[in-house]
């Protein structure tokens, strides 16, 4: 599968040229870690040398950043077009404003995105996997970049298809998922699926030898299935609490199973429609360690509320939040770092909400490089600096240079 854009590896570096002090680096609600203070060299073309701690009360000379957080870009796990255009209805036509949507991106924060394909006819998929191939071919510097696709269906439980068409769902087996994926197995990152449905561990199976990260999602799952899903190799909840059973107290279901287990990542769409605020909060106090925002934005993002087609239907885009005519949600137009500002805003912990969408879904892609090895050798350009407002309980992020 497409791999991500890790740092280079570390080479012999000249002295620094510049310094700066007073950073702050983001963990998952670890207060000890996010009071530490720390400095940055860099060299004259304001690549990072290297991430020291500072001594407690020290003054050092260089650029003060008084306690702002350093971090990578974020990575978007989850998100179904943008700029007018829907993945899953891609032609080679397309691809020019396709460019255009990964150059915002990357103004919004995002260094790389897993395009989502819902479930769509088995030509439309094929064509949209073939497309994206092609634009990977035309990533340059400063451009957001395609990973692997995001599969979210066809093999979703009808009764809680939510905005997926019930036409192009499908039982799984492992002809229709060779029908849909075969020759593109590489180009895929992630899939989701209904892992209670029959034949779902034979595609489980498949899709763990091709390193592809399976996901629980538009599920009916109870608590044993999901526990039953997670030891087969199900590794993540797609849009934890959506399309699923609830956590409740006398049935765990997917979001209690998944905090039980701890190694379970959870998508989160943090924009308090889709979720609660209250709940947004309580999942990231269970389990800070496995939250993972994402988008979720829909073919209207970049562009004004309104009304949109989607496929043969309407979409109605109101602040933000989309709903087909029948008041289904369907997803969002908001970029993925404005989930990491709300949840801040919620939970009154920056450096928690910052990780869960800079660092959290690395994680899941399985790079293996602490936050350090990120951040050293890369350019300021490539990396974004966040600011808290205490009295506006505020977060705002830039560009680092």
């Amino acid at each position: 599968m497409t791999t991500m854009p890790w740092s280079r590896t570390s080479t012999a570096w000249p002295p620094p040229m510049h310094r700066i002090t007073h950073i702050r680096l983001p963990e998952p609600l670890n207060k000890a870690v996010d009071t530490k203070l720390w400095w940055m060299a860099l060299d004259e073309h304001e690549r990072v040398l290297s991430v020291q701690p500072m001594a407690d009360g020290s003054a050092m000379d260089g650029e003060s950043w008084q306690g702002d957080w350093i971090s990578p870009m974020g990575i978007d796990l989850q998100i179904n077009g943008g700029l007018g255009l829907a993945f899953p209805e891609l032609t080679a036509k397309d691809i020019p404003q396709l460019l255009k949507l990964l150059d915002k991106l990357w103004q919004d924060g995002v260094q790389a995105i897993c395009p989502t394909l819902v479930s769509c006819g088995v030509a439309a998929l094929r064509q949209s996997l073939t497309v994206l191939h092609a634009a990977r071919a035309q990533h340059c510097p400063q451009r957001c970049e395609l990973l692997g696709a995001h599969l979210e269906g066809p093999f979703l439980a009808t009764a809680r298809h939510g905005a997926h068409p019930l036409e192009h769902l499908c039982a799984p087996s492992l002809r229709a998922l060779d029908e849909r994926i075969r020759g593109f197995e590489q180009d895929i990152s992630l899939m989701t699926l209904a892992p209670e449905l029959p034949g779902s561990s034979e595609v489980i199976e498949r899709l763990r030898t091709l390193g592809i990260v399976i996901c629980l999602g538009h599920s009916n799952a109870d608590g044993e299935a999901s526990a039953d899903a997670f030891s087969q190799g199900v590794g993540m909840l797609t849009h934890s609490f959506n399309a699923m059973p609830g956590l409740h107290h006398r049935a765990a279901g997917p979001v209690g199973e998944a905090c039980m287990h701890g190694e379970i990542a959870m998508g989160l769409i943090a924009d308090g429609v889709h979720v609660d605020p209250t709940m947004a909060v309580l999942l990231q106090r269970l389990a800070p360690q496995q939250l993972v925002l994402v988008s979720d934005s829909l073919a209207p993002y970049g562009l004004k509320d309104g009304k949109y087609r989607w496929d043969e239907r309407v979409l109605l885009v109101e602040k933000g939040t989309c709903r087909l005519e029948d008041g289904t949600l369907a997803g969002v137009t908001l970029p993925l770092l404005e989930g990491s500002r709300r949840l801040a805003t919620w939970s009154g912990e920056p450096a928690a909400a910052i990780w869960a969408a800079t660092m959290a879904p690395r994680q899941v892609m399985g790079h293996g490089r602490t936050l350090h090895e990120l951040l050293v050798n890369q350019p300021l350009t490539d990396l974004l600096r966040w600011q808290w407002k205490p009295d506006t309980e505020e977060l705002i992020w830039k560009h680092a240079a």
